[in-house]
């Protein structure tokens, strides 16, 4: 028999590279690949905002996103590790940092202005959640070749998270040029008597949200994600409850205690007497986050190591 020409073994080689190329992109498409990337890493930078009783717009104080005061926009920074326990299913632990604020004066709403109170405290965030993505964004192609069509990186994901947590906040205030830590003051009498009791800076919470995320290659992926955190503190700001006795306060804790437990501008006559209200303890505080983030894929190139699946990567070579 003639040995086969020149043209009919390359045209083999190209029929065996055909073959091999489409072996894999089948694997690449089925429904185990996710696990060559099941593993994550996420950077996010955005920015924070506070939801309580100090600043808001110019109305009475509201609950959840009804009372958001843009100008208190302040800046945050997150690390979090993702891991695929499915497809379209991850849980992940996250850190945040964060700054939240409030402020009397941007508010032109009568009694929140004279109440002229304000806050900062920064904010360092743990959380463990879980994200559920109804809609999953492409990979791109196995071998990012250019020209090449199918499994494009065009579909955007979408995902919907929620969990538990828990954060550390310490509010203060500025006097005469100073950052004054406020809850050691007790400006609501906490601590003293026919006060309320004093309030941790360590708190649990239940962050929640949604994000959106688009790829750039086989193991890069960015995203913007909005979360809001509901807690179970009205603290975060200092104020929650009613104006205590002023003497009472200076008397315990100080001048400087009852001076900032009262720093009013004497607009509103009463307002701000021992009893009257300070804070609204029916609406807890919260805050949200809003973050462009990097993704990472922790990519493996074999989803075991067992003898049977290095026999089928072996099966894929063809010898001639």
């Amino acid at each position: 028999m003639a040995a086969p020409s020149k043209v009919s073994r390359s045209a083999l080689f190209v029929l065996a590279c055909a073959v091999s190329t489409w072996g894999q992109a089948q694997y690449y498409r089925n429904a185990s690949y996710w696990k060559t990337h099941r593993q994550e890493l996420s950077l996010g930078l955005g920015v924070t905002n506070f939801l309580g009783e100090l600043g808001g717009r110019n109305t009475i104080g509201s609950p959840f996103v009804w009372d958001l005061e843009f100008s208190q926009t302040k800046p945050a920074l997150s690390f979090a590790y993702r891991y695929y326990v499915a497809k379209a299913i991850a849980i992940r632990a996250e850190g945040t940092y964060g700054i939240l604020a409030g402020n009397d004066n941007l508010t032109t709403e009568p009694f929140r202005q004279n109440r002229n109170l304000n806050f900062r405290s920064s904010i360092i965030e743990a959380q463990f959640c879980l994200e559920v993505m109804p809609y999953q964004e492409q990979p791109g192609h196995i071998y990012d070749l250019r020209g090449v069509k199918g499994l494009s990186p065009t579909r955007m994901g979408l995902y919907f998270f929620a969990g538990i947590g828990g954060f550390h906040f310490n509010p203060k205030t500025t006097f005469n040029g100073a950052q004054v830590e406020l809850r050691p003051l007790g400006t609501e009498g906490q601590g003293l008597p026919d006060g309320p009791k004093e309030y941790s800076l360590n708190q649990f919470c239940i962050p929640m949200g949604l994000g959106i995320r688009k790829a750039l290659n086989k193991t890069t992926t960015i995203g913007l994600e909005l979360q809001y955190t509901k807690t179970f503190t009205d603290h975060i700001d200092d104020v929650s409850g009613l104006y205590y006795d002023k003497q009472a306060l200076e008397e315990a804790r100080g001048p400087l205690a009852a001076y900032l437990s009262d720093p009013n501008l004497g607009e509103i006559t009463g307002q701000t007497s021992t009893g009257q209200q300070r804070g609204y303890s029916n609406h807890n505080d919260g805050y949200i986050f809003f973050k462009a983030q990097l993704h990472y894929k922790i990519f493996k190139t074999r989803t075991n190591n067992s003898k049977k699946y290095r026999t089928r990567i072996r099966r894929q070579k063809i010898v001639f």
